[in-house]
């Protein structure tokens, strides 16, 4: 059985894919032929369509094979909550237009998470069968309670002398309010911090005001402030793209460049929590999204064709399920759902959510998403009645929509965002922004992958095997 897709490119190709995850692009006459179980042995694409078990013979046991490349796509799926969120205060200084939570204010009481509250859920956290644990410090700005998290991975440090586990620990942050003292402590407990800068100076500061309007120079302040103490690997930063930044790809990936990083994470504004109220003012159609995201993929190739390495995370990320038998562990693309099973998210005030976004739903009212407790236990946690009604649209391979969906191997169900966005968590694919963004990021690789560039080969590759590009010829990954 496989699945194929029109991918409406300039020369007529269809995208075939399996069980397994692997693909083909196909003219019409020979996806014909291969959909009849008429394609001749002698034809030039035989062995290799043989090779990806898109013909069945049986003396070759393709069936076992397809389980074990299965079976490796899915390792997840054993592996329990390994992303832990603690949201150490709701406090912020800032006042970003498509902030998704109801930020307090900097003298606000009631809004950070007690040692009490973070103690029981660093219980959850070493529950979790998961190996490797990431636990990862958000608000507001964690910074703000920068004693919380000092004490929180202390006490992580030490129950997992015992538990002998993979550990590591990441902060959101503006870098504002973190000092020569607490950078160092990041520093010597591995603590690796992202940030937001959303493009130009201008744009910053229009995005993400801050009381003293300086947003933009405390930022780079508090970039170059972070260097110098974590290095460079240290401090990793994603624009959020509202409708400003849109029309012009170029200025917000350059702005990233001339600060000196050497990959972007292009994302939409998500439809979450207060974000909803703003969308008029700052959003935009997905569509407008794909037509951006392949403006500036093209000037990514484009860079790093002429020897500059600079890398689209999220593109990085579809590759490596597209292009290998090995899944990035991406929540949002899991099937089963990454909610639950692959993170859970302790709030400030002791409640437990599946995911981030379930968190700055309930911040509005809808409290559908509620796991339960931090005093729980984690069987709880997980069998409870929000965990039940989530898993209805957790597989996607089961969904209306998705099972018949060419991408379907390299995607997932995200039943949160259609929960929040269509009312119940199997949703609508039809009207889905989730299914608009990923079938038309999905088309745009696809058709990189179907014109058969080198140079675009060898950076795709590059990408989604996280090695230099330098690399993927000397390793025989693309032909020179």
């Amino acid at each position: 059985m496989f699945r194929t897709i029109d991918l409406a490119l300039s020369s007529p190709t269809l995208l075939v894919t399996n069980a397994a995850g692997e693909f083909a692009l196909l003219s019409p006459p020979d996806h014909a032929a291969l959909t009849a179980g008429t394609l001749p042995e002698h034809h030039p694409r035989y062995l290799d369509l043989l090779a990806r078990n898109f013909i069945a013979r049986p003396e070759r046991g393709g069936k076992g094979l397809e389980l074990a490349v299965g079976r490796t796509r899915k390792a997840f799926a054993l592996d329990g909550p390994s992303l832990h969120i603690f949201v150490v205060t709701l406090r912020c200084d800032h006042a970003c237009g498509y902030c998704q939570v109801s930020r307090a204010a900097l003298d606000a009481t009631g809004y950070d998470m007690s040692w009490e509250h973070a103690n029981a859920a660093l219980d959850r956290v070493f529950e979790s069968p998961a190996h490797a644990l990431t636990i990862e410090f958000q608000g507001g700005e964690p910074a703000l309670r920068f004693d919380l998290v000092r004490q929180i991975v202390l006490e992580a440090e030490a129950r997992n002398d015992l538990h002998g586990r993979e550990l590591r620990f990441s902060m959101v942050s503006t870098l504002h309010h973190l000092g020569v003292e607490e950078l160092a402590f990041c520093r010597d407990h591995e603590i690796h911090i992202s940030t937001s800068i959303d493009g130009p100076a201008a744009m910053h500061d229009r995005q993400r005001p801050n009381p003293t309007r300086d947003s933009w120079t405390r930022t780079i302040a508090g970039l170059e402030r972070a260097r110098s103490i974590l290095g460079y690997q240290g401090v990793v930063a994603m624009p959020t793209l509202t409708k400003a930044a849109l029309s012009n790809p170029r200025a917000v990936i350059d702005t990233y460049r001339d600060l000196g990083f050497g990959s972007i994470f292009l994302r939409p504004i998500s439809p979450y929590g207060f974000a909803r109220k703003t969308r008029r003012a700052i959003g935009y159609e997905m569509s407008e999204f794909i037509a951006f995201y392949a403006e500036a993929l093209a000037y990514l190739l484009e860079l790093n064709r002429q020897g500059e390495t600079m890398v689209e995370t999220y593109a990085s990320i579809l590759l490596r399920h597209i292009l290998t038998p090995f899944h990035t562990g991406y929540v949002d693309l899991r099937s089963p759902a990454g909610a639950g099973l692959g993170v859970l998210v302790y709030n400030y005030d002791g409640q437990v959510y599946p995911a981030d976004e379930a968190r700055m739903a309930a911040e509005t009212g809808d409290t559908r998403f509620a796991l339960g407790r931090v005093d729980d236990t984690l069987e709880a946690l997980l069998t409870s009645p929000a965990m039940r009604w989530l898993a209805q649209g957790s597989i996607a391979e089961t969904l209306p929509g998705c099972r018949d969906c060419a991408f379907v191997p390299f995607c997932g169900a995200d039943p949160v965002y259609h929960a929040a966005a269509q009312g119940d968590p199997i949703g609508d694919r039809a009207t889905s922004e989730f299914c608009a963004k990923h079938m038309g990021l999905f088309k745009i690789l696809f058709g990189h992958i179907a014109e058969g560039d080198p140079e675009t080969m060898r950076t795709f590759t590059a990408w989604a095997l996280n090695r230099p590009r330098e690399d993927i010829v000397e390793a025989g990954f693309v032909e020179q």
